[in-house]
């Protein structure tokens, strides 16, 4: 088989399996507690704090797109950059801005369904296993950032219900991706759909994860201090990605690719 034509069948993002989900929650946790640090504990404010996590976010996309692999840390640092970034913006949208919880969270299911129309329009798919071209590496990126700020309204939308709190929000999140887990693996409903569903609902997940450990106590939360919480997350992904395989997704144009060189 041509190694050239191997390698743009190759996607450029890391393949979905379990370990895949277990660092994108602890990502997501970090993007909550790394966003409040600056916002709060740092007293940066949610304007300062977007402008500088955008900053960030579009120079390690960048380094993404124009890198011609798969690498996982480069990968990883974008996710928890785009999270971060979901935290501040969701922040700023939902208090500053103040059209509140429920207005941030429809304003940014449209602007992900915007962006996954356009991308399904211009592809006719919207698989993440077709991520090795520049141009559908924009359209990957503008969704996982759109979800990760949506995840963010959500989750604190939900926290925020009294009769709830973070330990219930956590519960409601982990119930719908086990209701997710067995669409995936007992019907027939799409597997891309049940992918965008997951990657959407494990960042509230993360969001009221990170509220848990570092909000006071009798606000529900285990209280630690939100550097402390963002050091023990950031040293957990990190030996994640030095202990669990990372590998990079397949493109469909593989097997064929494969077929015409045998």
């Amino acid at each position: 088989m041509n190694d050239n034509l191997k390698h743009e069948a190759l996607s450029k993002v890391p393949e979905v399996t379990l370990a895949f989900w277990v660092i994108k929650i602890a990502a997501t946790t970090l993007g909550e507690t790394g966003g409040d640090t600056v916002t709060m504990t740092l007293d940066w404010g949610y304007l300062a704090g977007t402008a500088l996590f955008l900053d960030l976010l579009v120079v390690l996309v960048i380094a993404q797109i124009v890198a011609k692999n798969f690498h996982p840390f480069l990968f990883w640092a974008t996710i928890v950059a785009s999270t971060t970034f979901g935290t501040t913006m969701a922040d700023f949208a939902d208090r500053s801005l103040g059209i509140g919880y429920a207005g941030g969270s429809l304003l940014l299911l449209v602007c992900l369904a915007a962006v996954l129309g356009l991308w399904y329009r211009s592809q006719g798919t919207i698989s993440v296993n077709t991520v090795a071209a520049p141009n559908v590496e924009v359209f990957y990126w503008a969704a996982i950032t759109c979800s990760q700020t949506l995840g963010t309204a959500l989750g604190d939308w939900i926290a925020d219900n009294e009769a709830l709190g973070y330990a219930g929000g956590t519960l409601v999140f982990a119930a719908g991706l086990a209701v997710i887990a067995g669409l995936y693996y007992w019907t027939r409903v799409s597997h891309v759909l049940l992918f965008w569903a997951a990657f959407i609902l494990t960042r509230p997940l993360g969001a009221t994860v990170g509220d848990f450990l570092d909000k006071p106590v009798g606000e529900g939360g285990l209280e630690f201090s939100r550097p402390l919480a963002s050091a023990m997350i950031a040293g957990f992904i990190i030996l994640c990605l030095l202990v669990l395989p990372q590998r990079a997704g397949r493109h469909p144009q593989l097997s064929q690719v494969e077929n015409v060189g045998d």
